[in-house]
């Protein structure tokens, strides 16, 4: 085996690459910081009784495991970053009021999660707690939403689930964890024979609102064949009720519905929605209601808070985003002559980005948008175009 051959679905990021990467990364975050999110960074890595703790427990086949060197005691690689920033929401902030998170960072999973998808994602994403109200949803949605119009990406479109109608539905009757997963699976593929057999011993009205569920995705008028065909359960009508309240607050963007999305049923409590865009291939934003994410976290009092964010990977948004221009640049050439030094130092304080041509050598710049040059003029440098 060639000793530079890398591991599969893990790759290089060269220059080009890098450089879109790193400004849509300052962007985002920057972004973010227009709404009063603070920026934390977690840990590569934790004791693997952490990481996988709560809501956690889910990534478990996709966390790499190791053996700290120093403790003896199992380590893992981080394969998601809001279980730990539950934790520091948790266990090292504490507070009671509201608090908005944001973050950047590699993970890494086992396995690909979806075709040529890398296992080292770089994980960014913002996170809101201590308010259970339906307007933390909206501002992360329209949080979501300006991240991705700031890249740009072209006409985004958003797609809306609640996590509380499946559960309503369910609430009566009793479900062990392999049929429901059964039935989720079922859900989300809109499978209606794998769906029937997967709900086959339960009562004919659930099977039937399940059945319902399969044919409810499109535009806005899905809520209203949802009204019809799922009853009145208080949650289902409550759920419905927000995702009535998002849409007549979001302007400007495409809205569509998929009530029996239930990707991540173990994990969302409420709202929960992805956002698409052409050329993508799947969503490229995903993000809902986690309500007690950092409840086993609280240790001494209680940190059941109300929890709603999102992530995307910025590997995959890069792709999606309009390139973004060279960076403007002055060409300065090499040597001792008077005032130089001194020329190209004072250009770079000021902000520039000056690069010099090393003796006997042509500046081979691919990243850099050299349309000016530093010259001498009398006993002076000026800078003139090129």
């Amino acid at each position: 085996m060639s000793a530079w051959l890398l591991p599969d679905h893990i790759a290089d990021v060269l220059p080009s690459e890098a450089r879109h990467i790193e400004e849509l990364r300052r962007l985002l975050l920057d972004t973010a910081r227009g709404y009063g999110y603070e920026l934390v960074i977690p840990p590569l890595v934790e004791h693997l009784e952490s990481l996988l703790t709560g809501t956690g427990e889910a990534l478990g086949l996709q966390t790499f495991k190791l053996v700290d060197q120093l403790s003896g005691r199992s380590l893992g690689v981080r394969a998601d970053t809001t279980p730990q920033v539950a934790r520091i929401d948790a266990h090292l902030l504490g507070r009671g009021a509201v608090t908005r998170l944001c973050y950047c960072g590699p993970v890494l999973h086992t396995r690909p999660e979806r075709p040529h998808a890398t296992r080292e994602p770089l994980q960014l994403g913002a996170e809101i707690y201590g308010y259970a109200g339906r307007e933390a949803d909206l501002e992360i949605l329209a949080l979501a939403l300006d991240c991705l119009r700031a890249a740009p990406v072209a006409d985004p479109r958003v797609d809306l689930a609640d996590a509380r109608i499946v559960r309503a539905l369910l609430a009566e009757v009793p479900v062990d964890n392999g049929a429901l997963a059964d039935i989720h699976q079922a859900l989300a593929a809109k499978d209606a024979s794998g769906l029937a057999e997967a709900s086959a011993h339960l009562p004919a009205l659930v099977r039937e609102r399940l059945q319902a569920l399969v044919d409810l995705y499109g535009g806005p008028e899905v809520l209203q064949q949802a009204e019809r065909r799922l009853g009145s359960l208080p949650e289902v009508a409550a759920a419905l009720a927000d995702l009535k309240w998002l849409i007549h607050h979001l302007e400007g963007v495409r809205i569509g519905f998929d009530l029996a999305d239930a990707r991540g049923w173990g994990y969302y409590s409420g709202t929960r929605f992805a956002i698409y865009a052409d050329g993508a291939g799947d969503a490229l934003l995903r993000g809902g209601r986690y309500d007690g994410v950092g409840a086993v976290f609280g240790h001494k009092r209680d940190r059941r808070r109300p929890a709603v964010g999102f992530s995307l990977d910025l590997k995959q948004l890069v792709h999606v985003a309009a390139p973004r221009p060279l960076r403007a640049a002055v060409r300065a050439p090499w040597g001792d002559a008077p005032g130089l030094a001194a020329a190209v130092a004072a250009l770079r304080r000021q902000g520039e980005t000056v690069v010099r041509v090393l003796p006997g050598q042509e500046a081979e710049l691919d990243e850099f948008d050299c349309d000016r040059e530093l010259v001498p003029h009398g006993e002076r440098w000026a800078v003139v175009a090129l």
